[in-house]
């Protein structure tokens, strides 16, 4: 899998969480301590969350850290 493949389903978790939390992206932030903008860049795959933001991120939003990459794995490998 490609890394941007990676940053992009990475983001979709943590917006899909999000939204179910019925939260903004003003509303993560201020609950994980990580700038809008920050959040804003790792939904959009653009950026390269650290281990310390996924800790954030996973606490903010009540879920196990596993739970953030569940749709990361979800594609089949092509033989």
């Amino acid at each position: 899998m490609a890394e941007d493949d990676v940053l992009r389903r990475f983001g979709e978790r943590v917006r899909q969480l999000r939204l179910a939390a019925e939260w903004s992206q003003e509303d993560l932030a201020e609950q994980s301590g990580l700038h809008r903008t920050y959040i804003s860049g790792v939904e959009g795959g653009h950026r390269n969350a650290s281990a310390l933001a996924i800790v954030k991120l996973a606490t903010a939003l009540r879920v196990d850290v596993g739970e953030l990459f569940t749709l990361v794995n979800t594609r089949r490998r092509q033989r």
